[in-house]
């Protein structure tokens, strides 16, 4: 049971941090010019580290002290997941979208820091995915929600570390709209899956 949670707080983090974005594409663009990417990659999993950790703690005592809230969060959790998981298949099936990062060199190591910092802070999104999401399904692996939160945050690290060294192998890759159906094909598997479980 302890390895099934740290595997499914991994693979829930991988499945929330992978959707394309405006963080993920600063992070490729700063990896292909390979400005100041230790900082970059370190800033942002930190933050998810932080940020996950509140939402699995604070989640965890609010519920205690009131336990309808956590049938509620159960099912409103559910219902994300599954809403996240059949936008990702449709995406799937839609779109033939790319990701390209873009845009002039930026060399100043302050203003690169504060704009890594504004992707990460200022997005609402990482709010949602981390304190509500990951605070609500940490609520289903009582016992063992260390094992998920370590699993998740080692989510983040390994990404954003994978994105920022691995960018100059991923961007050829990625540029092929299949590459990012599969990928999307894969977030709406292991969210519906995740969702099901939730319930059940």
């Amino acid at each position: 049971m302890a390895f099934n949670s740290f595997i499914s707080g991994l693979f829930l983090g991988l499945s929330l941090i992978v959707a394309i974005g405006a963080q993920n594409a600063f992070i490729l663009k700063q990896g292909l010019k390979k400005e100041y990417i230790f900082s970059i990659c370190l800033i942002c999993a930190i933050s998810d580290a932080l940020l996950i950790t509140i939402g699995v703690l604070g989640f965890g005592v609010i519920t205690k002290e009131i336990p309808l809230l956590e049938l509620i969060a159960k099912y409103a959790g559910a219902i994300f997941l599954l809403g996240y998981g059949g936008r990702s298949f449709y995406s799937a099936w839609k779109y033939n979208h790319a990701l390209t990062p873009e845009g002039n060199k930026v060399s100043s190591y302050k203003v690169v820091i504060l704009t890594c910092l504004a992707f990460t802070w200022l997005n609402p999104h990482v709010y949602l995915d981390t304190i509500v999401l990951m605070g609500t399904v940490s609520t289903h692996f009582i016992g063992h929600i260390k094992e998920f939160t370590i699993g998740a945050i080692l989510a983040s690290f390994i990404f954003f570390f994978s994105v920022g060294y691995g960018s100059r192998l991923l961007l050829p890759l990625f540029k092929k709209p299949i590459s990012w159906k599969i990928l999307e094909f894969l977030t709406g598997v292991i969210m519906v899956s995740l969702a099901i479980k939730l319930i059940f």
